[in-house]
């Protein structure tokens, strides 16, 4: 190759997406022809003209004309359209020489979807055309239905022939030292066989999610083809910035459904959109939390109250270096774990999303589900996360009885958490009663860093407030009553759960009796029939667990400041072997 070749070719490389730099880098490098690239490929992709105007394509036309636009042979193959080719002289030429090649075949049979037979024809057709220094490219799409993630003692013969047969192309010296390469598309790398996966001969490239720069590029492309029905406030630029976590074809979808509608988009629109796609995309993995409540509607915990506050004003303030990559919440049921999370999203005016199940017992699915759900986090940048439960869901690396797909689960989800690139950008809280059930790996500092801990509220002026705060979170009309003197009566040690119901019961109450302000009576009954849950050694338990995870003594309760640390560890023992729990490594 010519140096002024090589030169061209470099200029030509760097207007490229930083995915397709990646990809012509290691093709001009000649040392592979098996390329796996996965992620976004469903989307639109941006071609930069030479008059700087940009055009939007899919990606088998970004690939086939873009990236290798002067090949001789472009085919692509799939399971559901065969073969078939770039254009209609490619194709024709194909069915020519295989014609003469097996005259005792249909002409049809050369565009067959069948894979054992496709691959048979394609491998004829290039090995007829390397020896003529033909530049050839081989297309497969959906990639996972040729090569599925899966045992090789559970694969059918026809997927074992194609994992062979993709496997020898990618270092039969033939096609490596002809120019002949082989791509396969998948949305997640996941789906696919690992020995594919893990072979030193392929090269695995990923699209992400498009960042603001692309979406605000498209955006306009659709404003210059008055295609975007926007609010006279907003622009494509405002717009961009706000649509994090959404992808090209569905601000195409977002626009198109707005014009046909006549409706201008408008924030709330956005909004109401964004999580809707976000939420389908995701297949139900995500949940978005929203909330009408911020921290002052939350009672007590003023020293956790006052992290997260420092927090929201380092988030609006756009310093998102000084933030923990993650926070792990402990304390026994009932103090308000969750809702703080959920007062915190109100607080700072950036989505925060709940894991929901995103494991399966067919093979392959979870570590499937689990990569689409990071790289919607890592689109939707900055984001919150809350793990409610989090020592039930996680899991730890020891886990046996599926194959080893919670250990790689694991080992996926601390290297995402413990990545500093996502400091700010991706924030972690791990809500817990059991703290000490979650693997070191997790709560150590660089992932769950700040240990904050939530407990009962702790004497009558701790319980009127919290008390105070609940009529406002339930909008709750109540006749005017001595709270302090209603409260005396609580001869439990009452959590924030136990005195929402009882308040709960009294509006039920007095519905009953056909009014709308809880009375005093109302809420005496209710008070006396209420029984809390009975669980001392469990909340017990659940105390000791949190004092011993905090990170800070002014968060814990009076009673277990002057506690001793191996006083504590030796009471936490002793009530896990009275519950019958089995002894752990470390606490």
């Amino acid at each position: 190759m010519s140096e002024q070749l090589i030169l061209k070719n470099l200029e030509f490389i760097k207007v490229l997406p930083n995915w397709a730099q990646d990809l012509s880098y290691k093709y001009c490098s000649k040392t592979t022809n098996l390329y796996l690239i996965h992620g976004n490929i469903r989307d639109f992709l941006p071609n930069k003209m030479v008059e700087g105007e940009f055009i939007f394509v899919r990606i088998q036309e970004f690939i086939s004309e873009v990236l290798f636009g002067n090949r001789d042979i472009i085919a692509f193959y799939d399971r559901s359209s065969g073969i078939n080719f770039c254009t209609p002289e490619m194709q024709k030429e194909y069915l020519r020489v295989m014609t003469k090649t097996y005259p005792e075949k249909e002409l049809g049979d050369f565009l067959t979807s069948d894979p054992t037979e496709a691959f048979v024809y394609l491998e004829r057709y290039f090995m007829l055309n390397i020896p003529k220094q033909k530049r050839i490219v081989l297309i497969i799409d959906y990639a996972e239905t040729i090569v599925p993630n899966s045992d090789l003692a559970r694969m059918s013969e026809e997927d074992r022939y194609c994992l062979v047969t993709l496997n020898r192309w990618s270092h039969d010296p033939i096609f490596t030292q002809g120019d002949t390469s082989i791509i396969l598309l998948t949305e997640n790398l996941a789906d696919l066989s690992p020995r594919l996966i893990r072979s030193p001969s392929t090269v695995k490239v990923n699209i992400p999610i498009p960042d603001e720069t692309v979406r605000k590029s498209f955006l306009h492309w659709l404003d210059r083809r008055a295609e975007l029905l926007i609010e006279t406030h907003l622009n494509p630029d405002r717009i961009a910035k706000i649509t994090s976590g959404l992808n090209l074809m569905n601000l195409n979808q977002l626009a198109a459904e707005s014009y046909q509608e006549d409706r201008p988009i408008t924030l709330d629109y956005l909004r109401e959109k964004k999580k809707e796609i976000i939420e389908n995309e995701a297949a139900g993995l995500l949940e978005f939390i929203e909330t009408e409540h911020d921290l002052s509607m939350v009672s007590g915990h003023d020293f956790v109250k006052q992290r997260f506050k420092s927090a929201a004003r380092a988030i609006k303030q756009g310093r998102l270096d000084v933030l923990p990559m993650g926070y792990l919440i402990s304390g026994p049921v009932g103090t308000g774990k969750s809702f703080m999370v959920n007062a915190f999203a109100g607080e700072i005016g950036i989505p925060i999303v709940r894991f929901r199940n995103f494991r399966s017992k067919w093979q392959g699915v979870t570590e499937s589900n689990f990569e689409k759900v990071l790289n919607i986090l890592k689109a939707m940048s900055p984001v919150g996360v809350m793990i409610d439960e989090a020592d039930a869901i996680l899991g730890d690396r020891h886990q046996e009885g599926d194959s080893g797909t919670s250990n790689r689960i694991f080992g996926q989800l601390s290297a995402f958490m413990g990545n500093t690139d996502y400091r700010g950008k991706i924030i972690w809280f791990l809500i817990t009663c059991r703290p000490d059930l979650l693997p070191i790996d997790l709560k150590r500092q660089g992932r769950a860093e700040e240990h904050l801990a939530l407990f009962y509220p702790n004497g009558a002026a701790e319980k009127e407030d919290l008390f105070e705060t609940l009529i406002r979170k339930l909008k709750i009309k109540i006749q005017k009553i001595s709270i302090v003197d209603m409260l005396k009566r609580c001869h439990f040690e009452s959590s924030g759960a136990d005195l929402e119901a009882i308040l709960i019961r009294a509006k039920f109450s007095a519905a009953m009796r056909n009014h709308v302000v809880i009375t005093k009576e109302d809420l005496d009954d209710a008070m006396k029939d209420f029984v809390p849950p009975s669980y001392p050694h469990e909340i017990e338990l659940q105390n000791l667990v949190a004092v011993l995870e905090c990170t800070s003594r002014k968060m814990v309760p009076r009673k277990f400041q002057n506690l001793d640390r191996s006083k504590l560890v030796h009471d936490i023992r002793q009530l896990k072997e009275l519950l019958g729990e089995a002894p752990v490594q470390a606490i």
